[in-house]
């Protein structure tokens, strides 16, 4: 399996050369290719991604919005998130139902329902190519079913809009926002998953010191017995 990060980019004002775009990552494996996610700054774009299918975990800009004038492939999303991108010029739109795998040649594909915001109700995706799994979240408070979505994960691609700092807000009866990187390795630790990439890369990465922002994610990791590193446009990683 091959990992491409085109885009590692929030939904933020900061950008660099390095994280220029919003959070976009490439799946592939043995002549399939498939999308993860389409931000607002990805419109107009998207015929050069040349993939088979496009999935989308939820429908908030900087990650649904660049499919506003349509796909050239079928795309994947949730009932919820259909809800709010009905008015988008897809030809192909498909409905993902949560813990029914789709396989898009010898990619398989599971949504696990997360929280993250109850406007834009999210999942995450554990997508499985030969041997390797891996499971993709860039926006996420809490993973239902988690022992279930990490369980024999080789890589866990989370979301890295705060290091340390929650950003977990209770405005209502329910949670919403962003677990910091830290409680993301520790649930790693947890499950025994042996390595993390983090995406959807807030100010404290976009706009901090480079070295610096590594040194600490790496650190935070091995205390948990986990590898880890933060995602950059262009990044490929090859799982075997």
């Amino acid at each position: 399996m091959k990992l491409v990060f085109l885009g590692t980019r929030g939904y933020i004002e900061p950008r660099t050369q390095r994280h220029f775009r919003h959070s976009t990552t490439l799946v592939q494996y043995r002549g399939a290719s498939i999308a993860l996610d389409c931000g607002e700054d990805w419109l107009g774009l998207v015929d050069d991604w040349r993939v088979e299918a496009i999935f989308v975990t939820h429908a908030h800009p900087d990650h649904a919005w660049g499919l506003k004038n349509g796909a050239p492939c079928p795309v994947y999303a949730t009932s919820h998130s259909w809800e709010v991108m009905r008015s988008f010029s897809v030809m192909d739109g498909r409905t993902v139902e949560p813990r029914r795998p789709i396989e898009i040649g010898r990619i398989k594909v599971e949504a696990f329902p997360v929280v993250h915001s109850t406007r834009a109700p999210a999942v995450g995706y554990r997508i499985g190519a030969g041997r390797v799994t891996i499971f993709y979240v860039p926006d996420v408070v809490y993973i239902n079913d988690r022992g279930e979505a990490l369980g024999g994960a080789d890589l866990y691609v989370g979301d890295g809009a705060t290091i340390v700092r929650s950003m977990v807000r209770k405005p209502g009866e329910e949670l919403i926002g962003h677990t910091p990187i830290r409680t993301q390795l520790t649930w790693c630790q947890k499950e025994g998953v042996p390595r993390a990439i983090f995406t959807h890369c807030g100010s404290a990465i976009v706009a901090g010191d480079r070295q610096a922002v590594e040194d600490k994610v790496r650190a935070l990791a091995q205390e948990r017995g986990v590898r880890a590193e933060i995602a950059f446009d262009g990044m490929e990683v090859v799982l075997r």
